[in-house]
């Protein structure tokens, strides 16, 4: 079953253009070399061997920005198969759609050298046409996110017609699709206003070069909602909005990302902490979490007005 992926073609999209000419997509990261022979199965083995190189070229590198860089060059060159869906912004509020059709290739002084052909389509996705949902993921600053979670609009969009398969993964844990509904919205609306929030006396949203990137953050344990980072740059925080979701279903999801931040991401000196964020009080949430110390519980409250015109 083709998957289906954005992938951002330099910052705002500034090699769209000739990737689109020459058929392609690709990535740098500051590694020059042919990785054709150092691709493995696993990216885990590739982030062990290539996330020193990236700190030792640049000591100045966290090793979560090491990282992301691996995993977006990983992604790229291995993770995609051939005969999945790619959409690229191309910096001017569309996207291009392609079907990748080769394994990796390395083009030496070239632009995005780390390259896969790339069939685009005569399909420009227009991002007014996007539900919210789908705006919030390819709104995503890492350089490869999953969109599979979108697969039926996306195949709508694109004109391959209704997907028989299942939609968003959520959804088979979801309790309160009123909730639901509401938080789609909420993570938006949260990282807008994050200095309005508590968390923003010790935390901001995790950056690169500048950017806020924490917003449905990727990696390979899935996407979180936000991925924040203290302002001493010491604690390193997973928040996740409950979505009307089961008790056991976001614990069990937000246990899983401290995982891997832990375990990925987090220097030796970083501590790893989790926040849920839901509508109402939720007693079964309080039990689940009551003896993992490291998870906090948050209620949001809505306030609404009417002024006389």
């Amino acid at each position: 079953m083709k998957r289906y992926f954005l992938v951002r073609l330099g910052k705002q999209g500034v090699h769209s253009q000739l990737c689109a000419a020459e058929g392609f997509i690709g990535t740098d990261f500051d590694i020059h070399e042919d990785l054709s022979r150092k691709l493995p199965e696993e990216w885990r083995d590739f982030n062990k061997e290539f996330i020193p190189v990236l700190i030792t070229q640049k000591p100045d590198r966290s090793k979560i920005s090491a990282g992301l860089a691996c995993g977006g060059l990983w992604q790229v060159s291995k993770g995609i198969k051939q005969g999945d869906i790619v959409l690229s912004p191309n910096g001017q509020g569309s996207y291009l759609v392609g079907e990748v059709k080769s394994d990796y290739y390395y083009a030496e002084g070239q632009v995005l050298p780390h390259r896969r052909k790339v069939n685009w389509l005569d399909v420009v996705i227009d991002r007014t046409d996007m539900s919210d949902a789908l705006k919030n993921s390819t709104g995503s600053l890492s350089t490869v996110s999953w969109i599979d979670n979108h697969i039926t609009e996306l195949e709508v969009l694109i004109g391959a017609g209704p997907h028989s398969g299942p939609g968003d993964p959520h959804e088979t844990d979801i309790e309160d699709m009123a909730a639901f509904a509401m938080e789609k919205h909420l993570e938006d609306f949260l990282v807008k206003n994050w200095n309005s929030t508590e968390l923003s006396k010790d935390f901001i949203i995790y950056e690169e070069d500048g950017e806020a990137v924490g917003q449905q953050f990727q990696t390979d344990a899935g996407t979180m909602d936000i991925l924040a980072i203290s302002k001493d740059k010491k604690r390193l925080l997973v928040i996740e909005l409950k979505r009307g979701r089961t008790s056991d279903a976001v614990v069990g999801q937000v246990l899983r990302y401290m995982g891997y931040v832990k375990e990925q991401m987090a220097d030796v000196d970083q501590t790893v902490e989790g926040v849920i964020i839901a509508l109402e009080d939720d007693q079964k949430l309080r039990w689940a979490i009551s003896s993992v110390p490291a998870i906090s519980f948050y209620r949001y409250q809505i306030s609404f007005k009417l002024l006389p015109a």
